[in-house]
C-alpha cells in the first residue's frame, strides 16, 4: 500500500517547472522576496512545500543577491517556527485534529516519537529537522506542545535553517552561471529528486525517526 504522504503529495515535475518559471518571471520585481518570506514562514508551521525551490529560482535569476535571499528565507523560516511553537503551546487542543487530518506527516504517533527525541536531545532534534528533508513544521509545533526550552529551540532553528539555505546560496553565488545551466538542462530529473527527498522526509518522520 502506498503511504498516505505519497498519496497526497507527489507533485508532477511539470508543476515544479511552472513554479520555477513563475518565480523567475517575478525575480526582477518587488514581489520575489515577499513571496519567499511568506512561503518560508508558512512552511514552518503548516504549508507542505519547502521554500528551497524559490531560493534556488530567485538565486539563479540574480546570483549576486543569493545571500540576501538565503537571509530572508532563514529569518522568515525561524519566525514561522516561532509561530508554530506558539500554535503548539497555546492553541493545540483546538487545532490538533485539523493538523492531524490535513497536514501530511503530522499524527499522534509522530508526536509521540518527537516527544521522545526532545527528551533525549532537544537541540540536535531541532537542528536536524531544520537542515534535512525531515519536516521542520512537525518539530516546531511539537516544541510548543511539549514546552521545550524556547532559547534552545530558537538557537537550533537559526543554525539549522541558516545552514540549509545559505549552503544553497553560496553554491549559486560562487558558481551561478554553470549551476544555472546544469539545473536548466536537467531540471526534470532534479524535480523528481526534489519530490523523492520530500517524500523521504515525510517517511523518516513517520516511520524511521
Amino acid at each position: 500500500m502506498v503511504p498516505i504522504e505519497q498519496q497526497h503529495y507527489t507533485p508532477h515535475p511539470g508543476i515544479v517547472r511552472r513554479l520555477y518559471d513563475w518565480v523567475l518571471h517575478w525575480a526582477d520585481t518587488p514581489y520575489g522576496i515577499p513571496a519567499l518570506a511568506v512561503l518560508a514562514f508558512s512552511e514552518s508551521s503548516f504549508f507542505p512545500i519547502p521554500p528551497d525551490p524559490l531560493v534556488l529560482a530567485l538565486g539563479l535569476a540574480r546570483p549576486q543577491r543569493a545571500l540576501l535571499y538565503a537571509l530572508v528565507c532563514s529569518a522568515s523560516s525561524v519566525l514561522g517556527g516561532l509561530f508554530g511553537y506558539l500554535l503548539g503551546w497555546g492553541l493545540w487542543e483546538s487545532l490538533d485534529q485539523i493538523f492531524f487530518t490535513y497536514v501530511p506527516g503530522i499524527s499522534p504517533d509522530v508526536f509521540a516519537i518527537v516527544q521522545a527525541k526532545y527528551a533525549q536531545y532537544t537541540f540536535w532534534a531541532v537542528f536536524t529537522a531544520g537542515f534535512t528533508p525531515i519536516p521542520y513544521k512537525v518539530f516546531t509545533l511539537a516544541a510548543g506542545v511539549f514546552e521545550v526550552n524556547l532559547w534552545t529551540f530558537v538557537l537550533a532553528s537559526i543554525l539549522g535553517r541558516s545552514a540549509r539555505f545559505f549552503l544553497i546560496a553560496v553554491l549559486i553565488w560562487q558558481f551561478g552561471t554553470p549551476i544555472k545551466q546544469f539545473i536548466e538542462r536537467y531540471f526534470n530529473l532534479l524535480s523528481v529528486v526534489f519530490v523523492v527527498l520530500l517524500i523521504l522526509g515525510f517517511t523518516i518522520i513517520t516511520w524511521a525517526l
